[in-house]
């Protein structure tokens, strides 16, 4: 049996009387440390990982019309261990709420077996930007086993299932899957008003979803390209929600 360190964090936020967003819950725990700022609320790793065997898990809850935005301040690094790591978010979104989910990359480094699992509840008149970047291995060296699950439910209704299964180079190297690509991302847009026009290029593609909902998807040979290509998916998308324009900080807190 595998052995690692299990770590539970926490957030939550409300809008208050005066149309502020605040903190009601800020729970951090060994690696999984949250840090306040007037933009953001960061992830902070106080730990090297995850290893094999570790189990994180971040739980976030948005209010009705409050509005939180969650970043990191390092790449997160998928190392070996004893087992497979896990790391898990479970984020609801009350009406009118919005979250705006955008950490720096996960890099899978050689040897890791890691799962990422996103469980997000969004209700009627929700918004939801989740941003997503991996990086297949360090410089010069193979990825290590990486597993991707996005679950998204609208209104009690399913919006989203999505995985990605990197776990045999055999299969996910072929042009049907990655091919070569060192990077990999994508971003999930929920809000009224999204283009409703597909759009395919190289390395790229913006899919309307049944719902008033846009996945975007691409790949590349490095972070940047795959960066400048998922911007132009979320110019393409229309949505307005750029990485910095959002304001979706926290305004004021109270522990």
């Amino acid at each position: 049996m595998s052995r690692g360190y299990v770590a539970r964090a926490a957030a939550s936020v409300e809008r208050d009387v005066g149309g502020r967003t605040r903190l009601t819950r800020l729970r951090s725990d060994g690696p999984l440390a949250l840090r306040e700022t007037a933009e953001a609320l960061y992830l902070v790793g106080a730990a090297a990982g995850p290893l094999g065997g570790d189990d994180f898990e971040l739980t976030l809850e948005i209010g009705p019309d409050a509005r939180l935005a969650i970043r990191s301040v390092a790449t997160t690094l998928a190392l070996p261990g004893d087992g497979e790591s896990r790391v898990t978010v479970r984020a609801t979104v009350a009406a009118g709420g919005h979250l705006d989910f955008a950490p720096e990359p996960t890099v899978a480094a050689a040897g890791c077996h890691h799962r990422s699992i996103a469980a997000i509840e969004l209700a009627e008149g929700a918004t939801l930007r989740w941003y997503e970047e991996l990086i297949l291995g360090r410089h010069l060296e193979l990825p290590g086993k990486h597993t991707s699950r996005f679950d998204v439910t609208l209104g009690g209704a399913p919006l989203l299932r999505h995985e990605l299964r990197l776990d045999d180079p055999a299969v996910f190297g072929s042009r049907s899957v990655v091919g070569g690509a060192k990077a990999i991302g994508s971003v999930l847009l929920v809000a009224p008003n999204l283009s409703r026009e597909p759009h395919t290029a190289e390395g790229l593609a913006v899919l309307p979803l049944a719902k008033p909902g846009v996945l975007i998807t691409a790949v590349a040979d490095n972070s940047a390209v795959l960066r400048r290509r998922l911007a132009q998916g979320e110019e393409l998308a229309g949505s307005g929600m750029s990485r910095n324009a959002m304001n979706a900080g926290v305004s004021s807190s109270s522990a």
